[in-house]
């Protein structure tokens, strides 16, 4: 049998191998040293950067306001059905920074359109954020194929007296939609007295609500079962009309001069028709392209007006281009308003 003397071979390991195993440790140790370093230094680097994220990235709960009216119309804040429908509109479209902050320069122009036209007709100056909701104030088509700025369907358009054409479609003319529309509203108001229900019949339509309400027995929007789309349409008008009348509560900051200003304008009368708009631009000292900006209602590059009839084409003045609007921020929780989108001469 083998036997094997333990004290025998420790005697012949070499001194370079224990000094080896010595370097080894050492190593070890420093490896261990550093990779503690290293962690503590990342956690400090981390905890450095969440709170940079913290201060600058912050992300709120919205307050919501416990009195709230739409149109002169209680919203009953109370309720907590409504207050988590309104809370998540409010939080969508504030959190949408980019598409709130379009809304506010946009606004900022036409809201001096629309708001006048309200008045003369009688309609609460709080329907103006329909056409908010409805197009973000602009001139698109909706797979439905609603057109302009208040998103009329063409059979509507034309019951409510807009003009529809291959040449010519006012629902892309924003004082003539904004009339139409004032015409709905009015029409829609002698059914259900509420200017709320009066806004969910511009999403699904006078018959449908009708039939919605006395089905339910009901006469307040609040207390109606609708579909979805429609719900969240009115809570959305709701979040919209608190972002534009309060926007540093809810966080939004700008100057008057990073809104789209109130461009003068010219208006042409034509009662003959015009076969080259191109043409007709350039003898009004503009570009086509601005003849379109101005009058989206214009489809083609040419004009039949029949006899009798007449059109008013807008040109802008000769400075327009130079139109700025003053410095400095809004107050506060202060909404735009007509009388400060006049711009500086």
């Amino acid at each position: 049998m083998l036997k094997i003397d333990l004290h025998t071979i420790k005697n012949h390991i070499s001194t370079p191998v224990k000094i080896g195993s010595v370097f080894i440790l050492i190593c070890l140790l420093i490896s261990v040293v550093a990779l503690f370093t290293n962690s503590t230094v990342k956690d400090e680097k981390d905890k450095a950067f969440q709170q940079e994220i913290n201060q600058k990235y912050a992300v709120f709960a919205l307050p919501l306001p416990d009195k709230y009216d739409f149109a002169g119309e209680d919203v009953p804040m109370g309720n907590f059905d409504v207050r988590e429908a309104f809370d998540r509109e409010l939080l969508v479209n504030v959190y949408w920074q980019s598409q709130t902050l379009l809304f506010f320069k946009r606004a900022n122009r036409y809201f001096s359109v629309i708001e006048p036209i309200l008045k003369q007709n009688d309609v609460p100056d709080d329907m103006k954020y329909l056409a908010v909701v409805e197009s973000g104030l602009m001139n698109v088509t909706s797979p439905a194929g609603a057109k302009g700025v208040w998103q009329f369907i063409e059979v509507a358009a034309k019951q409510y007296k807009l003009e529809v054409s291959n040449e010519v479609d006012e629902r892309y003319h924003l004082e003539k939609s904004t009339q139409a529309a004032c015409r709905y509203f009015q029409d829609s108001y002698k059914i259900f007295k509420s200017w709320t229900l009066v806004a969910a019949s511009y999403n699904i339509g006078m018959g449908a609500l009708q039939k919605q309400t006395s089905a339910q027995n009901v006469s307040s929007f609040y207390d109606l079962h609708t579909n979805e789309e429609t719900s969240r349409y009115i809570y959305r008008i709701l979040a919209v009309k608190y972002i534009m009348e309060n926007p540093r509560r809810a966080g939004f900051h700008f100057r008057k001069k990073d809104l789209y200003p109130h461009i003068p304008l010219n208006e042409v009368k034509v009662d003959t028709s015009i076969s080259d708009l191109i043409a007709f631009a350039e003898k009004q000292g503009v570009n086509y392209k601005m003849l379109k900006y101005f009058n989206p209602w214009l489809r083609k590059t040419s004009l039949n007006v029949k006899s009798g009839n007449s059109y008013f084409i807008k040109i802008p003045a000769s400075d327009f281009r130079t139109i700025r609007i003053e410095d400095g921020e809004f107050p506060a929780d202060s909404a735009i308003s007509a009388p400060s989108q006049k711009p500086v001469e």
